[in-house]
């Protein structure tokens, strides 16, 4: 994987939009301390598929998502295992600032967004300034820190392919919109990429995404994953998945018919925006 290492950045008056402030780190800090921050915020549009930083790479300060998604990720040799989606109002890159580090994380723009960098310099005079705004600091590295532990938990105790994407597919519908009877995710991304959050190849997501499909845990309309049971898809993404009516293989299947081909279906690179929360906290 590439990744555009210096792009020309189209530099901009903050957006009118202040969604990035329903974030939970701009939402713990002070009136004074938010006016003073969104002060010293220059925002800019970053194109698609561009690094912002790298893991090891030593600090260069905090990044604030203003609009958009940021893909996080941790890679050995030309392995790489996706940890979480960030989302506006999310503040990269804290641990590497608050401690003189480097990088512990790669983050790349999935499509063009909007960013407002901040030097080690600035954020720690900032801090200064307002030291009750370490609080809100520890907060938000605390919540990076217990979403990449419950990714790698998920990974390491689930047995089977099927049960990672079943827990990925939950988490990710949890942001889509659902009613009563029904969940939706939209997948946005293609095999290969999917299975780069659950650590297996294109060709197991696609099987594992097949028989979903055979058992009616899940239900595919274009981009859109809807999930009849919730419970069920549970089940599964815990390991037990015995017996119950929407487990069973429809007829066809359980008299051996071969599953369908994936043909190059993973391979595909076109996306969709990820579905934003309806309340957001990434």
């Amino acid at each position: 994987m590439s990744f555009v290492m210096h792009a020309e950045h189209v530099y901009i008056a903050m957006p009118r939009s202040r969604e990035y402030r329903k974030g939970d780190f701009f939402a713990g800090l002070s009136a004074t301390a938010l006016k003073d921050l969104e002060s010293l915020l220059i925002a800019s549009t970053w194109p698609a598929h561009t690094l912002i930083f790298a893991e090891n790479q030593p600090s260069t300060g905090i990044v604030v998502v203003l609009e958009g998604a940021v893909k996080l990720s941790i890679n050995s040799g030309d392995r790489r295992l996706v940890i979480r989606i960030a989302k506006a109002g999310e503040v990269l890159g804290l641990h590497s600032t608050i401690s003189g580090g480097p990088h512990v994380m790669t983050t790349e723009t999935l499509y063009p967004i909007r960013v407002a960098r901040l030097t080690p310099q600035t954020f720690l005079r900032f801090l200064a300034r307002h030291p009750e705004a370490y609080g809100t600091v520890a907060r938000e590295m605390n919540r990076s820190f217990n979403a990449a532990c419950e990714r790698l938990r998920a990974l390491s105790l689930s047995p089977t392919v099927r049960s990672r994407l079943a827990h990925l597919l939950l988490g990710w519908s949890e942001s889509g919109e659902n009613d009563k009877s029904c969940a939706h995710c939209r997948l946005a991304f293609t095999h290969e990429e999917i299975g780069e959050f659950i650590g297996a190849s294109r060709e197991a997501v696609c099987r594992a995404l097949t028989m979903l499909k055979y058992r009616r845990l899940v239900v595919q309309h274009g981009s859109t994953l809807a999930i009849p049971s919730r419970e069920a898809l549970e089940r599964l993404a815990s390991g037990n998945n015995r017996s119950p009516v929407a487990l069973r293989m429809p007829q066809d299947a359980q008299q051996g018919t071969e599953l369908p081909d994936c043909g190059d279906a993973g391979s595909q690179k076109s996306r969709s925006p990820l579905p934003e929360r309806t309340q957001e906290g990434a």
